[in-house]
């Protein structure tokens, strides 16, 4: 396909992509192919659920332990127990919706949005884009709201994008959707959680990652909100060497995934877990 018919084409040449591409996908082959994933795999998927939604959680500023998020049962009590459920729920509900994404994501990003606000208290503002004059609730980026013209345009331009499909590797439509919905901030809150979210999806319904084992929130957690912040400038800024920084941390999230869920592998290979 060419750059004409797809506008993420030329990302694959920007330097140090392809690099990250293919160290990707050489890690991701190694993890499934250890030999716990023949038999365990469900719980690999599972334990891989719960870890990154406490490594994203942790980005939208709760950061709890991973046993705290597995022990508790209630997260409605106060504002950082609420962001950890919402991530739970997200992370549950991604895998549901994989067979309308390339169809309708904007149908997708609105239920995500649903889902992570956990009630319809707050009226009409939840699972639809921001209206011009409604405020956003995004502690973590502090960069200027794009007007809610330009993100209906943008969300349309991007939810184009995904329909047609490309021959972009999945690192980079991951990062790029990811990218574009935290920079928009469409919705009025959890925009954080709701563009990792996007991100697994999009992991999983490329076929790069379809059991769910390799959580890119893990590694963007572990390489910390400041390295994701300069990160992510990167993309916003849209030139070149931003855009190389932005998937590369990108890659290397996916890489420090697939490093947890590993020895989450070898756990159980030793009968520890």
């Amino acid at each position: 396909m060419s750059s004409a018919s797809d506008p993420l084409a030329p990302l694959g040449a920007l330097p140090g992509v392809a690099e990250s591409v293919d160290s990707v996908r050489k890690a991701v082959d190694r993890v499934y192919g250890h030999r716990v994933m023949r038999r365990r795999s469900g719980e690999i998927t599972s334990e891989a659920a719960l870890r990154g939604a406490r490594g994203s959680a942790a980005l939208s500023g709760a950061d709890w332990g991973l046993e705290e998020v597995r022990r508790r049962t209630d997260f409605g009590a106060e504002s950082e127990a609420r962001v950890v459920g919402a991530a739970l729920r997200l992370t549950a509900e991604a895998g549901q919706l994989l067979s309308i994404w390339r169809q309708s994501p904007l149908r997708v990003l609105a239920r995500l949005h649903l889902v992570a606000s956990g009630s319809t208290a707050d009226g009409d503002i939840v699972g639809r884009p921001r209206l011009a004059g409604e405020p956003v609730d995004e502690p973590l980026v502090e960069l200027p709201l794009p007007s809610a013209q330009e993100v209906a345009g943008r969300l349309d331009g991007l939810s184009r994008l995904i329909i047609a499909g490309g021959s972009a590797p999945a690192l980079i439509t991951a990062s790029v959707v990811h990218g574009e919905l935290l920079a928009l901030r469409p919705f009025g809150s959890y925009n954080g959680l709701v563009a990792r979210a996007a991100e697994r999806i999009v992991l999983i319904n490329s076929g790069l990652d379809p059991k769910a084992i390799c959580p890119a929130e893990v590694g963007h957690a572990e390489q910390g909100s400041d390295a994701y912040l300069a990160a992510f400038e990167g993309y916003v800024s849209g030139t070149p060497e931003g855009m190389s920084a932005w998937i590369a941390h990108c890659g290397r999230a996916i890489e420090l995934g697939v490093r947890e869920s590993t020895a989450v592998c070898e756990a159980l290979q030793r009968g520890a877990a």
